[in-house]
């Protein structure tokens, strides 16, 4: 498909979701700029192709720079924990909300016609029980990182629209595949993967039973040029895989996998997480023409390879 886009920016495009929609736009034929300060991101990330600006996306000089001749945004760069939002919500809303706000002054009055914006299921409310929701499900977050990304939308709803600019919001679910960096909070496949490749034994917060909605990062960057080629504007989607796996399902089909010897810690379970999040998709399917196409089950092996070389 041809896209009436030229000049795609792609913010945390060194970072793991931004670098695989980064080699995806340049599929596409469009030329890419990323924009990332390499706090979590890296160099080696970054297709070949790409023009990279090293900066933050609160520092407007290298926000300007970056937003030369561009006529479409994908905002990714964010910070993407949970657990540490819990005690470190001032920092995570200095780069989650002020950082996006930061992002749409600078897009105002440029060529930009589209804002394409991650954000996450950490929106929504606790479900009692593992069944999908939609968009419309209650949104008090348990979070601070939830709150943030909240705001960031309803943020890049009003200001784009009064700018005439189109805006879609993503809500990504739990995202895995190769490429996402190891850290202590953040993705448990990468998370549960790289300490049993390491003779490890991996930690299940809580009992285990919680269940989440573990979507593809190809399904995620198909999602994004879905709302890119979309008249869509307006319209806050889900992406996921719309199949719930409980933590515990995960854990036992690595470990199977990785060390069959070796069995799973428990400990309490951790503040701000949701017990049940599992993505309604159909109203992406219908308006995007969004299908995911990947499954835990046979991509699984892709992730521990890349971890394994890594």
């Amino acid at each position: 498909m041809t896209s009436r886009y030229k000049r795609a920016l792609v913010t945390g495009g060194a970072g793991f979701i931004g670098s695989h929609l980064a080699r995806a736009l340049l599929a596409e034929g469009l030329e890419v700029v990323v924009l990332d300060d390499l706090s979590l991101g890296k160099r080696s990330n970054l297709p070949k192709g790409t023009q990279f600006i090293e900066g933050n996306i609160c520092d407007p000089v290298p926000v300007s720079r970056a937003l030369e001749g561009v006529d479409i945004v994908f905002h990714n760069a964010a910070r993407v924990s949970v657990r540490a939002s819990i005690s470190q919500y001032v920092e995570d809303a200095q780069v989650n909300v002020f950082g996006t706000l930061s992002l749409l002054r600078a897009l105002v009055g440029t060529r930009v016609s589209k804002f394409v914006l991650a954000s996450s299921m950490a929106v929504y409310s606790d479900s009692e029980t593992p069944v999908p929701i939609d968009e419309g499900f209650s949104q008090r977050p348990l979070s601070p990182y939830g709150t943030g990304k909240l705001a960031a939308e309803l943020y890049a709803l009003q200001i784009c629209a009064a700018h005439g600019i189109d805006v879609v919001p993503l809500r990504y679910f739990n995202t895995y595949g190769p490429g996402q960096a190891f850290t202590a909070y953040v993705g448990v496949v990468t998370i549960f993967a790289t300490k049993l490749l390491r003779g490890e034994q991996p930690t299940i917060f809580g009992d285990g039973l919680q269940v989440r909605d573990f979507v593809s990062v190809h399904d995620i960057v198909q999602g994004n040029l879905r709302a890119m080629h979309s008249d869509v504007t307006g319209q806050v989607f889900n992406i996921g895989s719309g199949i719930g796996v409980s933590v515990q399902e995960i854990c036992q089909l690595l470990i199977a996998k990785i060390a069959p010897d070796i069995s799973p810690l428990y400990a309490a379970a951790q503040p701000g997480e949701t017990r049940n999040s599992i993505a309604n998709i159909e109203l992406a399917r219908q308006r995007l023409d969004y299908q995911p196409t990947r499954s835990f089950e046979r991509d699984v092996d892709e992730v521990i390879e890349a971890l394994a070389a890594s």
